[in-house]
């Protein structure tokens, strides 16, 4: 196994970056849709939580990710809306609604998967350098290759 000199800090910051060069690079919602950027980070952790974890709760959810359980609410009413997930009562306890990804992709996801950072990124690094965005980009690649939503699941029980 080889060692990195990054330290546990300098790694988080380096993932608080990239989410706001992510949450940068996202398409306006449309007129008329809840265009507040307050609800992304939430809607973009249930996603993500919601991709190793199908068939789940709002309070499990909220568990896992840490996000209180008003945010986590909040956010699979908004991707509800967006027709990003689906709720079905839940069979052991009607009371409680499982939330599921939508087997169809919405109108609103297919926008932010044609999206691209190549602009963002270039605002945060502070160049128009094309090989090094070529270089930094292609690092990005290697990341998200190996580092997918379902590894977080890896790390604690």
């Amino acid at each position: 196994m080889t060692s990195s000199e990054m330290t546990p800090v300098e790694l988080f910051l380096l993932g608080r970056t990239l989410m706001k060069i992510g949450e940068e690079s996202l398409p306006e919602p449309a007129a008329g849709a809840d265009a507040h950027r307050t609800g992304t980070r939430a809607s973009l952790v249930v996603l993500s939580d919601l991709l190793g974890h199908p068939d789940t709760s709002v309070s499990a959810i909220a568990r896992r990710t840490g996000l209180p359980q008003s945010q986590v609410s909040g956010a699979v009413a908004r991707l509800k809306e967006a027709g990003s997930v689906e709720t079905a009562p839940d069979p052991a306890d009607g009371r409680r609604q499982l939330i599921r990804r939508a087997p169809e992709i919405s109108e609103r996801v297919s926008e932010v998967r044609l999206s691209r950072i190549d602009d963002a990124l270039g605002r945060a690094l502070g160049t128009d350098d094309a090989e090094r965005l070529r270089e930094v980009a292609d690092a990005l690649d290697v990341l998200a290759r190996y580092l997918t939503p379902e590894a977080v699941g890896r790390l604690r029980p």
